[in-house]
């Protein structure tokens, strides 16, 4: 419905009430772009179009806007394609009324991510021009201007590489600037030098042009070209180049006549309906091009219509856009056809929280002023997802309040509605009302969960269900479907006064039969799947921990999890109070503590890990878990004693952990300078205990680079055969490391195998390994530390002293290589800092090898073969170094 609310309208005195509908239908938006695309055409080949003519109506944008995640990018793209060729285009969206025509798409991103500046927004609209195959003297000439004046000796070639601009359009365009640059000297009669440069050809350019030469005669056909390019060439005048470029699109003869069609995408990010300078600019280019045709995707609608901004843009109002003056919303059911004479703005899904806002303010308003406050509308839009419903009764609400007397408040409205489940309800049979309730505990699902959910014989009801609009579908999804985030929320936590509504013993049986059902399918998957693992532990987790249900399956998930050591985000948010009181809760705070532990201080992850395993809710082998991961967060932070009771205690228990505890054990060892005992631990951990990368790890303090990265090579090696992600990225990072002392060309692939391999991975003190790798690879030739002293404080941040110990000896390896004794003992200075407490010691043994500098102390480390044939390795890996960088020199 459109126009008046008439319940709104019979609920007060006050009039002025309006509603709007939402709808989505790719198909229907594709009708509505060809259409629109066919009435640009039709407008711009009339008799009477004139490309300079500034005061006429602009017909020439359509904007799609909805609620984040409902496809506006993806309607981009497709639109963009389809565009592009016919083949591209899906069969059921038809052929469009102007087939014949050439369209030339050209989309831009504007998302923030992206980067795309104003500057960008110009270059790529050139750039895909560039496809006509001709210069276009009269932007070309003045852009090249602006760039030489703004960014002096920057290259524009260059900067469309790195942009990516050459890669996407080609790279025609710079040359065909300088053939408009050079044709233009040479009628002028200019020197060939002059034509290079184009602030030298302006003024005479310019000069010609106020005297109407003949030798200009075709440039002088653009009234506003000689004061273009007198104006000072800034970012405002950029603004108003595409005058020009729309003036050449319009010098084309028939045959090689061309539309574009420029798809400006993720506008919400253009700014916000208070800071509008870049939108100004892009207003500009939409005004000023008449005859390219622009399709805007984002959160909100354009309010380029508004009278109200006049002065924030320069042109506004219904007169200047007649198409976006229009409602916001078409109405439209999911699936029908809007009324004959839309308006060019559609939207897609739910109201963004602007179109919430902007839309409660229309609704209800006395004398043109809202009647609902800016701080009531700013809690019913949170409440809403975007909801157009939840809006309606949120004003039924506000009126309903006045009507007793009292003025309403803000809190009145932070409210669930049980008519939103009464209205959702409404239409279902018992069976999909059954079905909903139970897929409202899931955060997403499939036909097969949603049955298995609701502990149904059949799929029918969720079958229909799906059906639903209130039921989203995401096509890339583990599991394709999801509630509507509002119509989810309600229906869990509002006082449902249906007759079949659900008692608290009915919602405990749905949570364990959907636990339940998430535990068969991560059984049933044949093979490792790591993305159904961790949705159905996330799923499964929430699940436990809201309904204290038992931990089933969840236990061997947990398991499944940590093994690969892969660390993605897993557990549901904590409980506000951060209390643990069932076994689920201690499960939730384990695993999220094990991921967060990727990007905190380790001294943070001690303190939950210590609460977990003092809590004694968790079973036996998962307790060991938490006290492993304890003991291994008391290593990283140096402490050594409690690290070892902890790694004693897993190894002695026998369980799962027990050969990765004697791995730690091996590690303790290593960095207390006992290589015998450490070497001989090693020797009896096999695969479980990642023998082959212990072996390396001890083999490369001994300078015994060759041995440790085979070592490595064999740990990446076995981690691939049996598909551990974690321990293969992490033993190539110590290969690389290994190889960086001996072999650097060697290591610079070695170094992009570690980056690949860490690809989707979370693991920090590994990418840490690799950022040291690399300095070690380029020790000798190093012009600027600064790298360094970065690196050193993020690993600061983390409290992993062995990433700073490697660091340390990296610098120390660098500054041997230039022969700076001096900054060699700076470097055992901060190393003995970090051996204090007894670990680490034999870290300053070997910056001594490194500079063939006499140990002030015996050494307390006990090598495997003596300090001397340490020292020896060392100092000709040094050597090396030198001979090759003088080589190189």
């Amino acid at each position: 419905m459109a126009g008046r609310d008439l319940r709104a309208l019979f609920s007060t005195n006050d009039r002025g009430l309006q509603a709007v509908e939402a709808f989505t239908n790719r198909q229907l938006q594709w009708e509505l772009v060809a259409a629109a695309l066919a009435e640009h055409l039709r407008r711009i080949t009339e008799a009477g179009f004139e490309v300079e003519d500034l005061e006429r109506p602009r017909h020439n944008v359509m904007v799609f806007h909805g609620v984040g995640g409902i496809g506006k990018t993806t309607l981009s793209r497709k639109l963009e394609a389809a565009l592009a060729g016919a083949d591209q285009r899906p069969a059921q969206w038809g052929e469009p009324a102007w087939s014949g025509e050439r369209i030339l798409p050209v989309r831009i991103d504007l998302a923030r991510s992206a980067g795309t500046s104003f500057e960008d927004v110009v270059l790529t609209i050139r750039a895909a021009l560039a496809e006509l195959g001709r210069p276009l003297p009269a932007f070309d000439i003045a852009l090249r201007r602006y760039w030489e004046t703004q960014h002096p000796g920057e290259s524009l070639e260059e900067y469309l590489r790195r942009g990516g601009l050459a890669g996407r359009f080609g790279k025609a365009m710079p040359q065909q600037m300088q053939s408009a640059l050079a044709d233009v000297a040479q009628a002028l009669l200019l020197p060939g030098t002059v034509g290079t440069a184009a602030g030298a050809l302006v003024g005479s350019l310019t000069g010609a042009l106020r005297e109407r030469r003949q030798t200009v005669r075709a440039l002088a056909g653009c009234a506003r070209l000689a004061e273009l390019l007198e104006a000072e060439p800034d970012l405002e005048a950029l603004s108003f180049y595409p005058h020009l470029l729309a003036w050449e699109l319009a010098q084309l003869p028939k045959d090689k006549r061309v539309l574009p069609v420029i798809l400006l995408d993720t506008f919400e990010d253009v700014g916000d309906r208070t800071h509008r300078d870049l939108e100004r600019l892009i207003q500009r280019v939409v005004w000023l091009m008449p005859n390219c045709f622009f399709v805007v995707t984002g959160r909100s609608r354009l309010q380029w219509a508004d009278a109200a901004l006049q002065g924030q843009l320069d042109y506004t109002g219904p007169t200047a856009w007649p198409g976006l003056a229009l409602p916001a919303a078409v109405p439209a059911a999911r699936a029908a056809r809007p009324p004959h004479g839309h308006g060019r703005q559609v939207l897609i899904g739910d109201f963004s929280p602007e179109d919430c806002d902007d839309h409660l303010a229309r609704r209800l308003t006395r004398d043109g002023a809202p009647l609902i406050s800016e701080e009531i509308r700013r809690v019913i839009t949170d409440r809403s997802h975007g909801l157009p419903l939840y809006l309606d009764l949120s004003v039924m609400r506000f009126l309903e309040i006045r009507r007793t007397g009292r003025t309403p408040q803000p809190a009145d409205f932070d409210h669930d509605f049980p008519a939103l489940i009464a209205r959702t309800l409404s239409d279902l049979t018992a069976d999909e009302r059954h079905v909903l309730r139970s897929v409202a505990l899931l955060d997403a699902f499939d036909l097969s969960l949603a049955t298995a959910a609701a502990g149904l014989p059949h799929e029918a009801p969720a079958l229909r269900l799906i059906e639903r609009p209130f039921v989203r579908e995401n096509v890339f999804g583990l599991w394709p479907y999801h509630l509507h985030g509002l119509i989810r929320s309600t229906v869990r936590s509002a006082d449902d006064q249906a007759d079949d509504r659900w008692s608290a013993r009915d919602w405990e049986q749905a949570a364990q039969r959907a636990l339940t059902a998430l535990g068969e399918q991560w059984n049933a998957r044949a093979g490792r799947d790591r993305m159904l693992l961790v949705g159905c532990l996330r799923q499964g987790l929430a699940l436990a921990r809201d309904f204290r249900l038992d931990l089933g399956w969840l236990a061997e998930a947990a398991w499944a999890y940590v093994s690969d050591s892969v660390w993605e985000p897993i557990a549901p948010l904590s409980r506000a109070d951060g209390g643990m009181t069932s076994p689920a809760d201690a499960l939730v705070e384990l695993l999220a503590t094990l991921a967060r532990r990727q990007h905190e201080h380790r001294t943070v992850t001690v303190s939950r890990l210590t609460s977990v395993s003092g809590s004694g809710l968790l079973p036996a082998d998962l307790h060991e878990m938490a006290v492993y991961y304890l003991a291994k967060a008391h290593r990283d932070l140096g402490d050594s004693a409690a690290s070892r009771r902890g790694m004693q205690f897993v190894a002695g228990g026998g369980g799962r952990l027990a050969p990765a505890a004697r791995r730690g054990l091996a590690h303790l060892a290593r960095l207390a300078g006992d290589f015998p005992t450490a070497y001989a631990t090693a020797r009896t951990l096999g695969w479980t205990g990642r023998q082959h990368r212990v072996e390396g790890d001890i083999l490369w303090p001994h300078g015994d680079m060759n041995r440790a990265a085979s070592a490595y090579e064999a740990a990446r090696d076995q981690a691939e055969q049996h598909g551990v992600a974690g321990e293969r990225a992490t033993s190539q990072a110590h290969r690389a490391l290994a190889l960086a002392f001996t072999h650097p060309t060697v290591a610079d692939d070695e170094l992009h195998l570690a980056e690949q391999l860490l690809t989707g991975l979370d693991l920090r003190a590994t990418s840490l390994t690799v950022r040291v790798a690399a300095l070690v690879r380029d020790a000798g030739a190093l012009s600027d530390l600064e790298v360094a002293r970065d690196l050193r404080a993020e690993i600061r941040d983390t409290g992993i002293t062995a990433a700073e110990a490697v660091l340390e000896l990296a610098l120390a390896f660098h500054h041997a290589v230039q022969g700076e004794e001096d900054k060699v003992r700076t470097v055992i200075d901060r190393l003995r800092d970090l051996a204090r407490t007894g670990d680490y010691a034999h870290y300053a043994d070997i910056a001594h090898y490194m500079a063939d500098l006499h140990l002030p102390d015996a050494s307390t480390a006990h090598w495997l073969d003596g300090p001397e044939e340490v020292r020896a390795r060392w100092r000709q890996l040094v050597q090396t170094r030198r001979d090759r960088i003088e080589r190189a020199g």
